[in-house]
């Protein structure tokens, strides 16, 4: 029986991989993607609190909105407290929506990186000429906005195509963080060239733990740092990287975001061990070491 396959890239034990360290010989990378979405108003996509009433449902809407509103200045607030770098993972329409929040932490020295044009759609749902369009488009508003292009993506929903890799490539990306199977960056095959898989949360990842599964806010929090934990142990082995995804209208609620600074502070107490960076400069600290034949 032969499986279908992605052939994107091979099996590889976690166990049995080429030796590398991130930088001032730390063997834990640890980076916070911190989600910023924007929906079209009574139609599309998006996460729900509740029961989703007819169009316009302005339950679920606003709910998502209070993130942009107010919970992404409050997670500001606690990055800026314990000092901590963050990957802002904006969807392209945020630039118009909210362009002070996106200057804010443009102003911080956050990396940008490529979230889509908004969480209302999916690029699983176009075809190849409309995905791409999609991709430039969104890619073009990041780099006006940001001052740069952006060197990482996160596809809406983590939804792609057949060609979701090639295209990426093709415009000029270096990781992708859709592929969520390792705790190391992983080298993938396109038809343009490698692109890098880097490490992206799903189990520590407020949409799924929290409004999926209805974990706690204390819970959650104990899941991080049970989570950082269990991997700066492994990592005396062998260098690896920990993820964490948050959405502000998901953990900027009050009441979430106490226990966040909670599991955040207790990351933050070990920076003497581990490197808190951003997704981009852990792709970009592997690739100088582990470059794409060597993995």
């Amino acid at each position: 029986m032969t499986l279908a396959s992605h052939d994107r890239y091979d099996y590889s034990a976690v166990t049995d991989r080429p030796a590398f360290l991130w930088p001032e010989g730390r063997r834990l990378a640890v980076y916070l993607g911190v989600n910023f979405e924007h929906f079209a108003f009574g139609e599309g996509r998006g996460a729900q609190i509740g029961h989703a009433e007819p169009p316009p449902d302005v339950l679920n809407y606003g709910w998502r909105d209070y993130g942009n509103r107010v919970g992404a200045w409050r997670l500001i607030d606690l990055l800026d407290a314990l000092d901590l770098p963050a990957t802002v993972l904006p969807n392209s329409a945020m630039y118009d929506y909210a362009p002070d929040l996106m200057a804010a932490h443009h102003a911080r020295g956050d990396e940008i990186a490529g979230h889509g044009r908004t969480n209302s759609e999916s690029q699983s749902d176009m075809s190849e000429g409309e995905e791409a369009a999609m991709i430039a488009e969104a890619t073009a508003k990041i780099a006006a906005g940001a001052g740069m292009r952006p060197k990482g993506w996160l596809s809406p929903w983590i939804a792609e195509t057949e060609v979701t890799p090639d295209l990426l490539v093709e415009a000029g990306y270096s990781y992708t963080m859709n592929w969520c199977m390792d705790d190391q960056p992983v080298w993938m095959r396109t038809r343009s060239g490698p692109l890098l898989a880097m490490p992206y949360g799903q189990e520590i990842n407020d949409i799924p733990a929290i409004v999926g599964r209805k974990t706690g806010a204390a819970e959650f929090a104990d899941m991080i740092i049970d989570n950082f934990d269990e991997l700066l142990d492994q990592s005396e082995g062998q260098s690896l990287v920990f993820g964490i995804a948050l959405h502000p209208y998901i953990v900027g609620q009050p009441f979430r975001l106490r226990q966040l600074r909670r599991a955040l502070r207790h990351i933050a107490r070990h920076r003497d061990r581990v490197w808190l960076t951003t997704a981009g400069e852990i792709a970009e600290a592997f690739a100088g070491q582990v470059p794409p034949d060597r993995s």
